[in-house]
């Protein structure tokens, strides 16, 4: 049959959209769906914070009547500002084995993308570098993590004969509770003695103060993290979203923050990896029943996911994130937890994969960014 792309703007295409992964991955023991009320939130463009500064559009691609692939094409205007470049991007992007639908959803991408005469394309990220990003390409073993992406072993294979190119690789380590190493443990007990002396206290966060510790977080955060690749500061709107987002699931066990003299220079938080609950979600529907579920099965979850971490620059390499991860494996140990997954974890971030390795964590995923070179107007 014809293959026919076509932009998804309606309703009931965007819950096609966003219900296609669904189908393309049903025989997949290792695929998690998406929560269908948090995806279609991410389509309003009246409510969610990156159309404040960006502009998406999607499309699907068909075979007669069958849907056989999707993809976003997106502009995000405060990245290039940032970063001060010329990219667009390219997100949700899911298609059956077939090279021909993956470079015709590509082509649909870069002609909605012409008239801002961009370099190249770069993803996949949905929307921005701050959310959910990547293409895995090795650990397919079992299932990701919560908010890690997940995809066909088949998608490098493909993505690479039709002209991509690794950007950036990303890293997940999984650290097992009870193999971790105790020396790097009792090591960091000393150095968090150390720092005492010195000013410097972790604790950890409290949801009764939530709305305070949102803003001591993002404050670090935004500093902490502006020399990283891909990094664009959260606007204000962005960062209570995902914060009100996190906030049924955090734990303040394995949420802290450093300060020194009282003032924030750190943080790390680790959420329950509801994916061992949600991965049961027909077409990752939350009602009416399944919301009872998450809520009341979070807290039986044998793995965590460490979400994120930032400490100040002038603060690094004394042994704080030495001691975020010592305590959330400590923690892990007390409640009999299986481990917790460091992701994602930039492969030029040497001090965070040195951490990670100290502790005997194991690298078991890697996933990917990549790059797609566009003709100038001129060219074409």
């Amino acid at each position: 049959m014809a293959l026919e792309i076509r932009e998804a703007a309606s309703k009931a295409e965007i819950r096609q959209f966003i219900d296609f992964a669904h189908e393309l991955y049903k025989d997949d023991p290792n695929y998690v769906p998406e929560l269908y009320i948090a995806q279609k939130e991410m389509f309003d463009k009246g409510k969610y914070p990156f159309y404040e500064y960006g502009d998406a559009k999607c499309f699907l691609a068909y075979e007669g009547r069958e849907i056989v692939g999707r993809i976003a094409a997106i502009k995000n205007h405060r990245y290039n500002e940032f970063h001060n470049s010329n990219v667009g991007f390219f997100g949700f992007f899911e298609f059956i084995e077939s090279e021909e639908v993956a470079r015709a959803l590509l082509q649909a991408a870069q002609d909605w993308l012409s008239d801002e005469n961009y370099d190249y394309l770069m993803g996949p990220t949905n929307f921005t570098t701050n959310e959910t990003a990547g293409f895995l390409v090795e650990g397919f073993e079992e299932p990701p993590k919560i908010m890690m992406t997940y995809n066909a072993p088949f998608y490098n294979r493909i993505l690479k004969s039709i002209g991509l190119e690794k950007e950036m690789d990303l890293y997940a380590y999984m650290i097992y509770s009870f193999e971790a190493s105790d020396k790097s443990i009792k090591m960091s007990q000393l150095i968090e003695e150390r720092l005492k002396r010195s000013g410097v206290s972790i604790r950890k966060i409290s949801l009764k103060n939530f709305k305070e510790e949102v803003a001591h977080i993002k404050k670090v955060y935004n500093a902490a993290w502006e020399d990283n690749w891909g990094f664009v500061p959260f606007t204000e709107k962005e960062f209570e979203h995902l914060a009100d987002g996190l906030k049924m699931l955090a734990d303040e066990d394995f949420a802290y923050i450093a300060e020194q003299d009282g003032e924030p220079i750190g943080f790390s938080i680790s959420l329950p990896n509801i994916n061992e609950i949600t991965i049961n979600f027909k077409k990752g529907r939350l009602f009416p029943f399944n919301i009872f579920k998450l809520l009341l099965g979070k807290k039986k979850a044998k793995s965590v996911r460490v979400l994120a971490t930032g400490i100040l620059k002038e603060y690094r390499k004394k042994g704080i994130e030495a001691i975020f991860f010592a305590r959330n494996i400590l923690e892990a140990r007390k409640r009999n937890l299986i481990g917790g997954e460091a992701s994602w974890i930039l492969e030029s971030n040497q001090d965070m994969v040195t951490s990670a390795e100290k502790l005997n964590g194991i690298k078991y995923k890697t996933y990917r960014i990549y790059k797609y070179p566009l003709p100038k107007s001129n060219e074409q």
